[in-house]
Protein backbone atom coordinates (compact mmCIF):
# COMPACT_ATOMS: atom_id res chain seq x y z
CA UNK A 1 0.00 0.00 0.00
CA UNK A 2 2.84 2.28 0.65
CA UNK A 3 4.74 1.95 -2.29
CA UNK A 4 1.12 2.43 -4.27
CA UNK A 5 0.94 5.62 -2.74
CA UNK A 6 4.47 6.47 -3.40
CA UNK A 7 4.36 5.61 -7.20
CA UNK A 8 0.74 7.68 -7.22
CA UNK A 9 2.69 10.97 -5.39
CA UNK A 10 6.00 10.16 -8.15
CA UNK A 11 3.67 10.05 -11.22
CA UNK A 12 1.80 12.88 -10.01
CA UNK A 13 4.89 14.84 -9.80
CA UNK A 14 6.23 14.00 -13.05
CA UNK A 15 2.62 15.00 -14.23
CA UNK A 16 2.91 18.95 -13.37
CA UNK A 17 6.85 18.89 -15.45
CA UNK A 18 6.36 21.16 -18.74
CA UNK A 19 8.47 22.00 -21.88
CA UNK A 20 10.55 24.67 -21.68
CA UNK A 21 11.54 27.44 -23.90
CA UNK A 22 15.05 27.37 -24.50
CA UNK A 23 15.90 30.03 -22.94
CA UNK A 24 19.58 30.40 -21.36
CA UNK A 25 20.07 29.85 -17.93
CA UNK A 26 20.87 32.96 -15.97
CA UNK A 27 24.14 33.85 -14.49
CA UNK A 28 24.30 33.55 -10.53
CA UNK A 29 25.45 36.39 -9.01
CA UNK A 30 25.77 36.96 -5.34
CA UNK A 31 22.53 38.90 -4.80
CA UNK A 32 20.76 35.64 -5.03
CA UNK A 33 22.12 34.33 -2.05
CA UNK A 34 18.85 34.26 -0.30
CA UNK A 35 16.27 34.42 -3.24
CA UNK A 36 18.05 31.48 -5.97
CA UNK A 37 19.05 27.93 -5.42
CA UNK A 38 21.16 26.24 -7.98
CA UNK A 39 22.37 22.99 -8.41
CA UNK A 40 23.78 20.48 -11.07
CA UNK A 41 24.95 17.35 -12.04
CA UNK A 42 26.19 15.79 -15.03
CA UNK A 43 24.84 12.86 -16.30
CA UNK A 44 25.56 10.26 -19.39
CA UNK A 45 23.00 9.60 -22.21
CA UNK A 46 21.80 6.90 -24.58
CA UNK A 47 24.20 7.25 -26.83
CA UNK A 48 27.50 7.94 -24.66
CA UNK A 49 27.44 11.46 -24.55
CA UNK A 50 27.41 13.46 -21.32
CA UNK A 51 25.26 16.60 -20.20
CA UNK A 52 25.17 19.14 -17.74
CA UNK A 53 21.47 19.16 -16.05
CA UNK A 54 21.02 21.71 -13.93
CA UNK A 55 17.86 23.25 -11.66
CA UNK A 56 17.05 26.64 -10.68
CA UNK A 57 14.86 27.39 -7.71
CA UNK A 58 13.71 31.23 -7.64
CA UNK A 59 12.28 31.44 -4.40
CA UNK A 60 10.60 35.03 -5.08
CA UNK A 61 8.49 34.02 -8.16
CA UNK A 62 4.89 34.30 -8.55
CA UNK A 63 4.55 30.34 -8.17
CA UNK A 64 6.63 27.68 -6.30
CA UNK A 65 8.62 26.07 -9.36
CA UNK A 66 11.61 24.67 -10.55
CA UNK A 67 13.47 25.12 -13.87
CA UNK A 68 15.56 22.77 -15.31
CA UNK A 69 18.74 23.58 -18.02
CA UNK A 70 20.66 20.87 -20.20
CA UNK A 71 23.81 22.87 -20.84
CA UNK A 72 22.54 26.41 -19.73
CA UNK A 73 19.24 25.99 -21.93
CA UNK A 74 15.94 26.01 -20.36
CA UNK A 75 14.57 22.37 -21.17
CA UNK A 76 11.67 21.96 -18.78
CA UNK A 77 9.69 23.87 -15.90
CA UNK A 78 7.12 22.16 -13.12
CA UNK A 79 5.19 23.23 -10.05
CA UNK A 80 6.82 22.26 -6.70
CA UNK A 81 7.16 19.65 -5.78
CA UNK A 82 8.46 18.16 -8.92
CA UNK A 83 10.22 15.13 -10.66
CA UNK A 84 12.20 15.53 -13.93
CA UNK A 85 12.75 12.88 -15.90
CA UNK A 86 16.42 12.31 -16.96
CA UNK A 87 18.78 9.56 -18.56
CA UNK A 88 18.66 7.09 -15.89
CA UNK A 89 16.15 7.86 -13.31
CA UNK A 90 14.51 11.00 -12.59
CA UNK A 91 15.65 14.72 -10.61
CA UNK A 92 13.27 14.85 -7.29
CA UNK A 93 12.83 18.84 -6.09
CA UNK A 94 11.45 19.81 -3.07
CA UNK A 95 10.94 22.75 -0.54
CA UNK A 96 10.17 23.92 2.87
CA UNK A 97 9.21 27.70 3.84
CA UNK A 98 13.84 28.02 4.84
CA UNK A 99 14.82 26.27 1.38
CA UNK A 100 15.28 22.82 -0.14
CA UNK A 101 14.35 19.55 1.76
CA UNK A 102 15.17 17.61 -1.73
CA UNK A 103 17.40 17.85 -5.23
CA UNK A 104 18.73 14.55 -5.26
CA UNK A 105 18.91 12.34 -8.48
CA UNK A 106 16.72 8.87 -8.27
CA UNK A 107 18.73 6.30 -10.47
CA UNK A 108 16.51 3.83 -11.77
CA UNK A 109 18.95 1.36 -10.28
CA UNK A 110 21.14 1.92 -7.36
CA UNK A 111 21.18 4.74 -4.48
CA UNK A 112 19.95 8.33 -5.03
CA UNK A 113 22.42 10.89 -5.05
CA UNK A 114 22.48 14.54 -4.37
CA UNK A 115 22.85 17.62 -7.09
CA UNK A 116 26.20 19.42 -6.19
CA UNK A 117 24.99 22.89 -5.50
CA UNK A 118 26.68 26.08 -7.36
CA UNK A 119 29.86 27.18 -5.38
CA UNK A 120 28.43 30.45 -4.72
CA UNK A 121 25.31 29.79 -3.74
CA UNK A 122 24.24 29.50 -0.30
CA UNK A 123 24.22 25.84 -0.20
CA UNK A 124 27.32 25.88 -1.56
CA UNK A 125 29.32 27.90 0.70
CA UNK A 126 27.86 25.92 3.04
CA UNK A 127 29.16 22.38 1.76
CA UNK A 128 32.92 24.37 1.63
CA UNK A 129 32.20 25.15 5.07
CA UNK A 130 31.94 21.25 6.02
CA UNK A 131 34.72 20.45 3.72
CA UNK A 132 37.19 22.66 5.47
CA UNK A 133 36.53 23.00 8.72
CA UNK A 134 33.76 19.39 9.46
CA UNK A 135 34.53 19.59 13.19
CA UNK A 136 33.02 23.26 13.10
CA UNK A 137 30.10 21.89 10.77
CA UNK A 138 28.99 18.71 12.62
CA UNK A 139 28.99 21.37 15.68
CA UNK A 140 26.93 23.71 13.97
CA UNK A 141 24.69 20.99 12.96
CA UNK A 142 24.18 19.29 16.41
CA UNK A 143 23.35 22.98 18.03
CA UNK A 144 20.61 23.18 14.87
CA UNK A 145 19.27 20.05 16.11
CA UNK A 146 18.64 20.94 19.98
CA UNK A 147 17.14 24.09 19.02
CA UNK A 148 14.66 22.85 16.90
CA UNK A 149 13.73 20.23 19.57
CA UNK A 150 14.03 23.16 22.45
CA UNK A 151 11.49 25.02 20.35
CA UNK A 152 9.09 22.15 20.25
CA UNK A 153 9.55 20.98 23.69
CA UNK A 154 9.06 24.41 25.40
CA UNK A 155 6.72 26.02 22.21
CA UNK A 156 4.17 23.92 21.48
CA UNK A 157 2.44 23.41 24.96
CA UNK A 158 1.82 27.61 24.88
CA UNK A 159 0.72 27.05 21.40
CA UNK A 160 -1.65 24.61 22.11
CA UNK A 161 -2.87 26.53 25.06
CA UNK A 162 -3.43 29.11 22.85
CA UNK A 163 -5.48 27.51 19.92
CA UNK A 164 -7.67 26.12 23.05
CA UNK A 165 -8.45 30.08 23.76
CA UNK A 166 -10.50 30.30 20.77
CA UNK A 167 -14.38 29.70 21.39
CA UNK A 168 -14.98 27.29 18.41
CA UNK A 169 -12.20 24.68 19.67
CA UNK A 170 -12.87 25.47 23.41
CA UNK A 171 -16.68 24.21 22.41
CA UNK A 172 -15.23 21.06 21.15
CA UNK A 173 -12.14 19.77 23.44
CA UNK A 174 -12.31 22.17 26.36
CA UNK A 175 -8.94 24.80 27.26
CA UNK A 176 -5.47 23.37 27.79
CA UNK A 177 -3.50 24.64 30.32
CA UNK A 178 0.26 25.12 29.41
CA UNK A 179 2.94 23.54 32.41
CA UNK A 180 5.33 25.65 30.51
CA UNK A 181 5.02 30.21 30.48
CA UNK A 182 8.06 31.31 29.29
CA UNK A 183 8.14 35.40 29.50
CA UNK A 184 7.57 37.42 25.65
CA UNK A 185 11.35 37.63 25.21
CA UNK A 186 12.50 34.10 25.71
CA UNK A 187 9.64 33.07 23.07
CA UNK A 188 11.10 35.60 20.74
CA UNK A 189 14.15 34.56 21.03
CA UNK A 190 13.12 30.57 20.84
CA UNK A 191 11.37 31.71 16.91
CA UNK A 192 13.94 33.81 16.06
CA UNK A 193 16.69 30.92 16.59
CA UNK A 194 14.22 28.42 15.68
CA UNK A 195 13.83 29.78 12.54
CA UNK A 196 17.46 29.85 11.82
CA UNK A 197 18.57 26.74 12.79
CA UNK A 198 15.74 25.69 9.92
CA UNK A 199 17.11 27.95 7.38
CA UNK A 200 20.58 25.95 8.27
CA UNK A 201 19.01 22.45 7.81
CA UNK A 202 17.97 23.56 4.66
CA UNK A 203 21.12 24.24 3.48
CA UNK A 204 22.31 21.14 4.02
CA UNK A 205 19.14 19.51 2.82
CA UNK A 206 18.40 17.72 5.92
CA UNK A 207 15.09 16.42 6.43
CA UNK A 208 13.33 14.92 9.49
CA UNK A 209 9.72 14.29 9.97
CA UNK A 210 9.33 15.49 13.89
CA UNK A 211 12.57 17.79 13.87
CA UNK A 212 11.39 19.25 10.66
CA UNK A 213 7.65 19.84 10.48
CA UNK A 214 7.31 21.76 7.63
CA UNK A 215 7.52 19.74 4.52
CA UNK A 216 5.02 21.17 2.32
CA UNK A 217 3.48 17.67 2.13
CA UNK A 218 0.45 19.07 1.03
CA UNK A 219 2.00 20.25 -2.53
CA UNK A 220 1.54 16.51 -3.74
CA UNK A 221 -2.38 17.46 -3.51
CA UNK A 222 -2.06 21.09 -5.42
Amino acid sequence: MLRLLRNWRHQRKIGKVKPGDGHALKAYRFYHLLSRSLFYIRLDEDDGSSHTYMVDVNYFSEESKADMYRDGKHIATSKLPAAFPVPGGFIEVATTTYGLSRMHFIPEEGSEQQLSPHPGSTEGLRMRLDQRFPRISKTIGILAIVILLASIVLGLPQLIALITEIPIVQDYIGTFESPIILPGWLNTFLVISGALAAFERALTLRNHWLIDIDTNLWDDFD
